[in-house]
């Protein structure tokens, strides 16, 4: 008998290619597979050099996107009260739900609440099942907290919301004015662009208006570090100043835009000193900028979250657009007035309508022909007739019991909104919560009656638009993990089992984002912008092989599709063509200071994290740079509170009914005096008094409803503990530690394990015995004690799984237990030497371990070896990526080795290098 032995499977390479999950710049990734048989895994991440979005360039998020691609944390099976169930079963439910919630409250008593992480074709099937067959316009979404005010400003100055630049604007303006935007670190790869640019045109300027002095004012040639809250000011006095100086053509003005004189007139009080007074600015830089602005010969200003999170978010960036068409300065090349979205897909959720205020395809629900063309498009049989509930006004709405059902997709709401008890509040009070998610648990998913697995980025297909416009493919490469399902199929299960079979028989994205073009086109004769019928009739083969384009959309005699800059004849989508210059006044911010709240809290991104963590907090990488949340304190102010660097500081709110939020402190001279600064991303998740959100009060634009998310008022104090400390454990025996038996904890991932800074009430005796109460008998303790601290780790067969470090002193001090936790983490799951043993019981750490902060992430190159570099002549960001290769890969970096290199040359006396080259 003749035995052969089974060919294996040979595994070929692939590669697919893609759009990056995080902002809304829309970078282009190419991703190498590896195949075998019917088997694709992913191995490697590169940019993609001829997407016109990053051409080829990748922030240190997107380098690191396959390494929080795996299925820890997934949410793999649809839950009823925390019991898999069937998908029957759940769609089923929530079917019956939400018809009994109509029948019985109206359909006003149901709501979606979705996300700029959906897909295109996700976001209208959500628009079109809520508005047009449920019949509520109860559907908003995450982008309500981000870029509504940007969307507002845009249709009162417009007509339409149109963003009227390109990326390439930034690149070949003379005058690049960042505002209310921390680019360096929330749109890494369009700042690399920008410092090439200037780089490139030595004449270049670039002001930078922040009330911090940021990463990205290492590139600015002017920081106007502005009290918070008073860009109107500051943009009327632009206004005033060029037209005192008689630098507007008023007469060449109107041919395009109305409204000049009453936007004039409203900044007339704004003169050099008054704006200079209001805006706490320096009277010389007020004048240098509005000279430089009223002067270029074209001028961009690239504006986002500082700008919109704001009660007066609509009006600032009209004051922004205002002065752009008075000065001409739009319709061209490198000009105009250009929000930068935060999302991947928040583009195109305005596109479909995912906002409470909007229709679909920019079309107005008050608009009774819009509604009309809609209802016989869609053939809706109960089609939304007024506005629905905004973000902030949806969640009240559910605290006092009039919505019933909630569907949450796609983010995490309890962490993002403002007012968070409020939030929990009302997910407690509702009688339905159902959660769309790819994660198991977070914050919001503890709320959930019905939880819901979808796809995530790999698997999801679909469309995204960026913030230029551009329509880009996300590409399904690997099939649905467990039994996960697209958010568009989801919801087409739902509404087939509402009875709605004919409208949502869908079996490909293709054909979903098929009708929605067909509707932009639908009677559209020039009236809208969007307009994408050369997009209709696509193939799934064409759509499959889409190409990114940006609209406005023009098909050439060869039959090739072109963009067309928006407004360059300087006819805009209103009743008679002309813009409109929108008269503002400025106002201060709802949130106001106080005796019991005297200091303003500003929020904003971390370079390495998104949103709540719940892709970026997998993996390691990501957090070595900036391990948790901290709170930033001038340091006049920490010293007048007798707070020091690393110590603990504690913030509460008027709002806030619960335990302050406790953070690390960071003190930082480019700080205004008064004004404090959080990141966004930590929540309780990751700590136990992290929930940021909890300390801003539902204070709204009257416009936009956008929240006012830089701007609250708290109180600030110094927090002590008796105890301080840190645990690392490995991965898989995390459980074991009790975080109830601690005062504070802050996580952190780690490669090989998770680790928790501490802190505990009790005194250190009392605290150690806590801490290792759960400790498995099975374990060996190897354990040292002196009159102030503690080290004692632990080893399962001979590996350590276990260390922890506690004292008496606080932090700030660094006491002698206070060691690296990247070192600790090198040694878990490893067998111990003997000197091993004794290198941790007495905080002898390996030298390379001590050379301080994270700076590059990608190569791991830490702050002490830069500084060493640049004083053996390292002074410019070519030499020590030379010889470190720090800032080569990603460059998310460049603003920080930037500052390390002009802080270190400083010391020395030497000509600062402020310079990304």
């Amino acid at each position: 008998m003749n035995m052969t032995t089974p060919t294996p499977e040979l595994t070929r390479q692939q590669m697919r290619q893609s759009t990056c999950p995080y902002c809304g710049v829309g970078c282009g990734v190419d991703i190498s597979c590896n195949v075998t048989g019917g088997a694709v895994s992913l191995d490697k991440i590169t940019g993609t050099p001829e997407h016109p979005a990053n051409h080829g360039r990748l922030c240190v998020k997107g380098t690191n996107l396959l390494e929080t691609n795996d299925l820890k944390g997934r949410l793999l099976h649809p839950t009823v009260a925390g019991e898999k169930v069937a998908w029957d079963t759940a769609t089923n439910l929530i079917a019956d739900k939400i018809s009994q919630t109509i029948a019985q409250f109206g359909a006003d008593a149901v709501a979606f609440y979705v996300s700029g992480q959906l897909l295109t074709e996700d976001y209208y099937i959500a628009n079109k099942l809520m508005k047009g067959f449920i019949g509520s316009a109860n559907i908003d979404t995450n982008s309500r907290l981000c870029m509504s005010s940007a969307v507002a400003a845009y249709k009162r100055a417009f007509g339409e919301d149109v963003v009227p630049c390109n990326y390439t604007d930034i690149e070949t303006t003379d005058l690049l004015v960042l505002t209310g935007s921390n680019t360096a670190w929330a749109h890494p790869v369009l700042f690399q662009r920008i410092a090439r640019a200037k780089q490139r045109n030595p004449t270049m300027k670039v002001v930078v208006i922040d009330p911090r002095k940021t990463e990205t004012c290492t590139i600015a040639d002017l920081h106007l570090p502005l009290k918070g809250g008073s860009d109107v000011a500051l943009f009327n006095g632009l206004l005033r100043y060029a037209h005192s100086n008689k630098q507007i053509n008023s007469a060449r003005v109107a041919t395009y835009a109305q409204g000049l004189d009453a936007a004039i007139a409203a900044a007339k009080p704004w003169d050099l000193s008054a704006v200079a007074q209001y805006c706490d600015l320096d009277i010389e830089d007020v004048r240098t900028f509005f000279t430089w602005f009223s002067q270029a010969p074209s001028a961009v200003t690239f504006y986002s979250m500082g700008v919109n999170q704001s009660s007066q978010g609509v009006d600032k960036a009209n004051a922004i657009i205002n002065c752009h068409l008075a000065f001409e300065q739009i319709g061209r090349v490198g000009t105009g007035p250009f929000s930068i979205t935060g999302q991947p897909n928040a583009m195109g959720g305005r596109e479909v309508g995912g906002l409470a205020n909007m229709l679909v395809a920019h079309m107005d629900i008050e608009n009774e022909a819009h509604r009309t063309r809609v209802k016989e498009f869609w053939q809706a049989p109960s089609l939304c007739e007024t506005q629905g509930l905004k973000a902030v006004d949806m969640f009240d709405a559910m605290a006092l019991g009039k919505i019933k059902f909630v569907w949450i997709m796609g983010t995490n709401p309890v962490v993002s909104m403002p007012h968070r008890e409020r939030v929990e509040a009302a997910l407690r009070k509702c009688d339905t919560v159902v959660v769309s998610d790819i994660v198991a648990t977070n914050d919001t998913l503890a709320f959930a009656d019905i939880a819901l697995p979808a796809t995530g980025w790999s698997e999801k297909d679909g469309m995204v638009t960026n913030s230029e416009r551009r329509m880009s493919r996300q590409r399904g490469i690997l099939p649905p993990p467990g039994e996960a399902k697209h958010d568009w199929q989801i919801m087409c299960d739902v509404a087939n089992k509402l009875g709605y079979l004919d409208a949502f028989s869908y079996s490909h994205p293709g054909q979903i984002f098929d009708e929605f073009a067909r509707l932009t086109a639908c009677e559209n004769k020039n009236e809208r912008l969007l307009n994408l019928a050369p997009l209709v009739g696509m193939s799934q083969t064409q759509y499959d092989n889409f190409s990114p384009l940006q609209w406005p959309l023009k098909e050439g005699d060869d039959g090739t599709l072109h963009s067309v800059r928006p407004f360059s004849s300087l006819i805009f989508p209103t009743p008679n063509g002309k813009a409109r210059c929108i008269a503002v006044t400025p106002a201060q911010p709802t949130q106001r200071t106080c005796k019991q709240y005297p200091y303003v809290l500003n929020s904003g991104r971390a370079r390495d994290q998104w949103h709540t963590m719940t892709r970026t907090g997998k993996t390691a990488k990501l957090h070595a740079a900036m391990p948790h949340a901290t709170v930033t304190i001038h340091p006049d102010d920490a010293k007048a509170l007798g707070i020091k660097q690393h110590s603990y500081a504690q913030l509460s709110s008027a709002v806030s009914k619960e335990e302050p939020c406790i953070f690390p402190v960071k003190l930082d001279k480019g700080i205004r005096k008064g004004d404090l600064f959080v990141p966004i991303h930590w929540s309780a998740t990751w700590g136990s008094h992290s929930k940021l959100a909890k300390l801003y009060a539902s204070a709204t634009d009257a416009i936009s409803g956008q929240p006012e998310l830089k701007h609250a008022a708290v109180s600030l104090g110094p927090k002590t503990f008796n105890t301080y400390g840190m645990v690392c454990m490995r991965e898989e025996d995390a459980p074991l530690f009790n975080q109830d038996c601690v005062s504070y904890w802050a996580k952190t991932q780690l490669e090989n394990g998770v680790k928790w800074a501490i802190a505990c009430e009790e005194l250190l005796a009392e605290s150690i015995s806590a801490i290792v109460a759960n400790i498995p008998k099975h374990w060996v303790l190897y354990q040292r004690k002196d009159t102030h601290s503690a080290q004692f780790f632990c080893t399962d067969k001979d590996q350590l799984c276990a260390y922890f470090s506690v004292g008496d002193s606080c932090m700030s001090e660094t006491p002698h237990w206070q060691v690296p936790d990247a070192w600790v983490d090198s040694l878990l799951n490893q067998s111990l030497s003997a000197e091993d043993q004794s290198n941790l019981l007495y905080g002898k750490v390996d030298e390379s371990f001590t050379q301080g902060p994270l700076v590059c992430s990608c190569f791991e190159v830490r702050e002490k070896t830069i500084q060493a570099a640049v004083q053996t002549g390292c002074h410019s960001l070519d030499a020590l990526g030379t010889k470190l290769k720090c800032g080569t890969n990603c460059g998310s970096c460049k603003p920080r080795l930037t500052e390390i290199i002009d802080d270190t040359l400083s010391e020395l006396a030497l000509p600062l290098a402020t310079s990304l080259d």
